[in-house]
């Protein structure tokens, strides 16, 4: 009786992690004029906390995508990319939460939004299999915080800034459709549902770099 043969991995896409990579190195002249265009104290100290959030998970993604690890380091390096989602989550409700807001409601978003970054990289570093449909769900309530204070985003943003936190919003929730469903798949060999969602990654991203960048005049 012939031996069944081990099941092998599909083989990963040419271009996975190319669109990061190319992100990443955008993101480092983009994130240093945003921080230059603020003008100083608090306005540039946001904007360089939203720019290295961009840069570290565009980075950390290129990284753990395109680089030959080790199995164990590339464990390690998925449980990185990961966990900078949060932390872009939370770096991009910085800016929005500090200049477009007043009173409790600045410290009311910005106490939960980091808090919840906590509690998702604590999840994603401590818990080998990353705890997927918990930090899903968590990935979602935070990206979506901003409901809470609509009614106050409403009078601290421009109708400009705000339809594009929302347009960003709609496209990262696009993006994590395609990655849970794995479709579409276009052509799975070069560029499948995983370079889809990292397209969609990318232009949310765009949508809120243009909405911080509002922001910042504004204020």
């Amino acid at each position: 009786m012939d031996a069944v043969p081990p099941a092998t991995e599909p083989p990963t896409p040419r271009l996975r992690g190319r669109i990061h990579q190319v992100a990443f190195f955008v993101s480092i002249p983009t994130g240093l004029v945003l921080v230059a265009l603020a003008g100083g104290g608090v306005r540039m100290a946001v904007a360089a906390i939203y720019a290295a959030s961009l840069t570290a998970v565009f980075g950390a993604s290129a990284a753990y995508h395109r680089g030959p690890w080790s199995p164990r380091a590339r464990r390690w390096m998925k449980r990185l990319d990961h966990s900078m989602i949060f932390v872009l989550i939370a770096g991009s409700y910085t800016p929005v939460s500090v200049l477009a807001l007043d009173g409790p409601w600045e410290v009311v978003l910005l106490s939960l939004v980091w808090a919840g970054a906590a509690v998702g990289v604590t999840l994603k570093t401590a818990r080998p299999d990353g705890l997927p449909v918990l930090t899903g769900i968590l990935y979602m309530a935070l990206g979506w915080l901003a409901l809470v204070a609509l009614p106050q985003l409403v009078k601290g943003m421009t109708p400009a800034a705000l339809a594009l936190m929302v347009s960003g919003g709609l496209l990262y929730t696009a993006g994590a459709i395609v990655f849970a469903s794995r479709r579409p798949d276009p052509r799975p060999g070069s560029f499948g549902y995983h370079e889809v969602w990292h397209a969609f990654q990318v232009a949310a991203a765009v949508c809120h770099y243009a909405m911080i960048l509002l922001v910042l005049r504004a204020a």
